[in-house]
């Protein structure tokens, strides 16, 4: 069934693309049904589906409209194929023109297909593609948020110039990762509209329409949008200083609100930021007015360049590791990686000498998962969509488990199964011994928790909006408690009740038997942070900024303590002291039964990682790529280590050595005490 009403559409599309909607990815065929005579007009106007209507053979049910563009619409679609409220999608139409019928669906299968090749978090990924009545269909996911043209219109001041600040640097790091594909994707329209913010303060980029490989000697036909495009655009001759201009005009509009699409092109030095928003900083300044140089040569030439003057200039500082660098299979003292190839800083230890690596092992993909080690085995999800296992004093290979998705939890052991969740939908039972399969459990979207058991019961959140319990001898469900957001946090449990936060701000205490809730607790914010239970009291921290203690029989506060920013990281309690990092770039000690401050160490990054304690150390990684260990009493650094990139996991000790993962692909095995 289609359903087709005549409706309005609007502008703001720039040249080749569809703006300011949020879009996913995954894979598909371009097959479908042909159209009849009664939707041959549909290339000539404006249509737009009806609410309800229902595509590719009854499988997606039209919910509301999302945007509109110059060659189509996106709308919010139900995949009926799932059940329950998480099978929203994103799905983005394509009406051809009949005078650019050629051109038109040229585009369309390039974003398809560059899409397609792409596995980055912060890009949507294509779950299908079609064709019905004359038009094309990309089917995405659903990104909940707002764009950034959308925010900047209703804010009613000048946005903060830290927080464009940390906007731009999310971007760098997902344009890096187009710009060093293999061959390169150039994205050629980044414009504050082509970028989501989700409510957790996270960027994705969207519209992929005419991105597009880069090869020097081809002639372009896209060249962006008018305002952010650079002058070699024009010339059909974009590569990826091109985009680093558009980073700039972006940047430029964010912190000004000074449209550029709406004032003579390529004059921008005639508005500098500082003019029309004092609360810029000359450094900011320059950084902008530097990626807006006419000429491509006196730009910065690579992203990496970028990134690290504006973490200078915003008082972060990159750190990159020196051994065991990768670089086409080679190693060597040069840094790889998202941020480009140059010389790298040595790592600091204060005992002398360099950080040992006792061994690295190299994944294909992203490591944000947390290791689980035991019995001289290190289990290590990532990206690449595997979980591993390592022999935990040597690193060698043992076996490892693929998946449909990429794995960011830590592993659980029960008896002879190690258990874990993957962004494929899926909870696996694991042969712990050999690698093989012994039961799946199908949640309704990204399991990004951590299994947790408890008395012979699994409990794992999910982004379907509920916390499940699980018989980890079967994989069949118990129950599963509803909230209203996604379930990232990892449940916690004593006296019979379960522990976990939510993405809709509350924290609950559920009965770990019938799943019937006990208390819940709002905060100001979502919780992603994982709770951790003694004597009485939850401790976890909240979007909101805070560290909360509340009593377990009531969900009753017994303090709150403020950091600077939110966090993301859980708290980690031992001798009437918590630990917990945040994303004001400190790891903080506080008194467990008052919340008063004892010291808090300032790291490089936001510290999103849990940290972890052994022989009076705390371990705990930062985004700006090290692992820190300080000394548990007085807060002061004992020694640190770079990787190439970030780490948002968390660290693990045993048996004399600490086990990291990092963004750069790999999982670290390192002296604990050099």
């Amino acid at each position: 069934m289609v359903d087709f009403r005549n409706g309005a559409s609007s502008g703001g599309a720039g040249i080749g693309g569809i703006g300011g909607i949020g879009i996913t990815g995954g894979t598909g065929n371009m097959g479908g049904r042909g159209a009849d005579d009664d939707t041959a007009r549909l290339a000539q106007g404006p249509y737009q589906l009806a609410l309800g209507t229902l595509l590719q053979q009854g499988r997606y049910r039209v919910e509301r409209i999302l945007g509109k563009g110059g060659m189509g619409h996106v709308y919010l679609v139900r995949d009926e194929h799932f059940p329950g409220t998480q099978s929203l999608r994103s799905l983005k139409e394509m009406i051809p023109r009949l005078n650019d019928m050629q051109a038109s669906m040229s585009n369309f299968t390039r974003e398809a297909m560059v899409l397609e090749s792409l596995r980055h978090y912060h890009i949507p990924r294509v779950y299908d593609s079609f064709k019905e009545a004359r038009r094309a269909y990309l089917v995405l996911e659903y990104i909940e948020g707002q764009d950034l043209e959308q925010l900047l219109e209703h804010s009613p001041s000048l946005l903060d110039p830290d927080l464009v600040t940390s906007w731009i640097l999310q971007l760098c790091e997902i344009v890096a990762y187009l710009h060093n594909h293999n061959p390169p994707i150039i994205f050629r329209d980044l414009k504050p509209s082509n970028v989501i913010l989700t409510p957790r303060n996270e960027i994705f980029l969207i519209d992929f329409g005419i991105a597009k490989v880069f090869l020097p000697e081809d002639m372009q036909t896209n060249i962006g949008t008018q305002g952010y495009a650079a002058p070699e655009a024009y010339e059909r001759k974009a590569e990826s200083r091109s985009d680093i201009y558009s980073l700039g005009a972006m940047a430029h509009h964010l912190l000004t609100k000074s449209d550029p699409r709406f004032q003579q092109p390529f004059s921008f030095y005639e508005r500098p930021p500082r003019a029309l928003n004092p609360a810029v900083t000359p450094a900011l300044e320059a950084i902008v007015m530097k990626c807006l140089e006419q000429k491509k040569e006196n730009r910065y030439q690579t992203i990496g360049e970028l990134r690290r003057a504006l973490e200078a200039a915003s008082g972060q500082g990159a750190i990159m590791s020196t051994t065991h660098i990768r670089q086409n299979g080679r190693t060597g003292n040069t840094r790889t990686g998202p941020w480009g190839t140059g010389p790298v800083p040595t790592n600091t230890n204060l005992f002398g000498g360099a950080s040992k690596i006792r061994w690295q092992f190299e994944t294909e993909e992203e490591v944000r998962a947390t290791p689980t080690v035991a019995n001289g085995v290190v289990y290590i999800g990532s990206y690449d969509h595997n979980l591993y296992a390592l022999d935990a004093h040597t690193g060698t290979f043992l076996w490892k488990f693929d998946t449909e998705g990429g794995i960011c939890g830590q592993p659980a052991l029960w008896r002879n199964l190690v258990i874990i969740g993957s962004e494929d939908f899926n909870v696996y039972g694991i042969e712990a011994a050999t690698g093989k399969e012994v039961w799946r459990y199908r949640a309704w979207h990204h399991v990004r928790s951590s299994p947790r058991i408890y008395d012979d019961r699994l409990y794992i959140g999910s982004d379907d909006g509920h916390m499940h319990a699980i018989d980890p001898r079967t994989g069949r469900h118990l129950w599963r408690y509803r909230t209203f957001r996604e379930v990232q946090s990892s449940a916690a449990f004593a006296n019979g009740t379960v522990f976990f936060g939510s993405g809709d701000e509350y924290i609950y205490g559920v009965d770990a038997i019938t799943g019937e809730r006990k208390w819940n607790h709002r905060t100001q914010g979502p919780v992603i942070s994982s709770p951790a239970v003694v004597d009485g009291y939850v401790y976890f921290g909240s979007y909101d900024f805070a560290v909360y203690a509340l009593e377990t029989k009531s969900g009753w506060l017994a303090w709150r303590e403020m950091t600077e920013k939110f966090i993301i990281s859980s708290p980690l309690i031992y001798q009437d002291k918590l630990y917990i990092g945040s994303t004001d770039k400190h790891l903080h000690c506080l008194e467990r039964r008052t919340g008063s401050p004892l010291w808090k160490y300032p790291a490089g990054g936001q510290v999103n990682s849990n940290p972890a304690i052994a022989d009076g150390h705390v371990y705990f990684g930062c985004v700006d790529g090290a692992l820190y260990c300080v000394d548990a009493v007085t807060g002061k650094l004992r020694w640190r280590h770079a990787t190439r990139d970030m780490i948002t996991g968390s660290p693990v000790v045993a048996d004399g050595l600490v086990y990291i993962g990092s963004t750069d692909g790999s999982l670290y095995a390192l002296d604990a005490t050099t």
